[in-house]
């Protein structure tokens, strides 16, 4: 078959073509969009201008809360709007912008979360050191280097997608641009292109949720030295993002370390971790955390 056009756009499937299910997408999604939201734009603006929190656990938080508004950005309206839409259509540039921003956020996300974990570890293990360790010129290099690392890994992604010839079928069976559906669009054979996807993504969810876990085992076991009112405190930070760790790490590693096959649950499971833990991730952490709700009670209460 001779291939005489490229695609300049595609048709996104959506969750469902159900009429009547688009309706309750569009209700379920603008509330949960509205409440990520609120809850991050809350976290960030509380940490900004309130004076009890200026820790690096909370100048971390700061930019955690931030990539997860900017998460669920670039994924939730288009979901919103496309479940009320006869016609859901995306550019080819609107594509690929969309699969940039959906890695970049979502790489800051992970690097963001080591960061955290290395600073509870350093706060933990090494107490009298922390302050020194962890400065505000340390925090910032460590913050910019993970903007440059998130970059750099949402830059190779879409490299290797540009490189893909797209000359068929355009209906892409997701709610949103992402590389395992639009492999399966591409005319070529992208097995090596899989494989380096799966080193790219997979590796990055696969390491990083690891040294996490072991960076938390360290910090656990040196609890054993502490008072019980110490232990009790760490425990309850530490509790927090581990929570965080799970729900943030378990779908990224499902979906982008299995084979260039696409499941019918891969669309929930990106659900949650691009709607869903943006959410759940400010929630956990004031919930779980006196200082940020006493910070917030304060500060808010003052405006009133």
């Amino acid at each position: 078959m001779e291939l005489n056009s490229t695609v300049t756009a595609f048709l996104l499937f959506g969750l469902t073509q159900d009429v009547l299910k688009e309706k309750i997408v569009f209700v379920v999604f603008l509330f949960l969009y509205v409440a990520t939201l609120w809850a991050n734009l809350l976290t960030v603006m509380t940490i900004r201008y309130s004076r009890m929190l200026g820790s690096p656990m909370y100048f971390f938080l700061f930019y955690l809360s931030f990539a997860d508004g900017c998460l669920s950005t670039t994924t939730a309206p288009r979901l919103i709007i496309d479940a009320v839409s006869k016609k859901k259509v995306i550019s080819y540039n609107e594509c690929m912008t969309q699969t940039f921003a959906a890695h970049f956020f979502g790489c800051m996300e992970i690097f963001v979360l080591i960061l955290m974990s290395f600073d509870r570890y350093e706060a933990i293990c090494k107490p009298l050191r922390h302050t020194t360790i962890m400065s505000q010129r340390v925090c910032g290099a460590l913050l910019n280097l993970a903007w440059v690392g998130s970059c750099i890994h949402a830059l190779v992604q879409v490299f290797l997608i540009l490189k893909l010839p797209f000359c068929g079928p355009n209906v892409i069976d997701h709610y949103f641009c992402d590389m395992q559906p639009l492999l399966k669009l591409a005319w070529v054979d992208t097995y090596a292109i899989n494989l380096l996807i799966v080193l790219n993504s997979g590796a990055i969810c696969m390491l990083s949720f690891i040294i996490l876990i072991i960076s938390y085992i360290f910090i656990l076991r040196s609890l054993r030295s502490k008072s019980a009112e110490g232990r009790k405190k760490a425990l309850s930070t530490c509790t927090s993002h581990i929570i965080v760790l799970i729900l943030s790490f378990v779908p990224c590693i499902v979906t982008y370390t299995h084979p260039q096959i696409t499941f019918p649950v891969d669309k929930m499971v990106a659900v949650f971790y691009t709607i869903g833990t943006p959410l759940l991730n400010p929630l956990i952490y004031t919930l779980k955390n006196a200082d940020v709700k006493n910070a917030m009670r304060k500060l808010w209460c003052d405006q009133l």
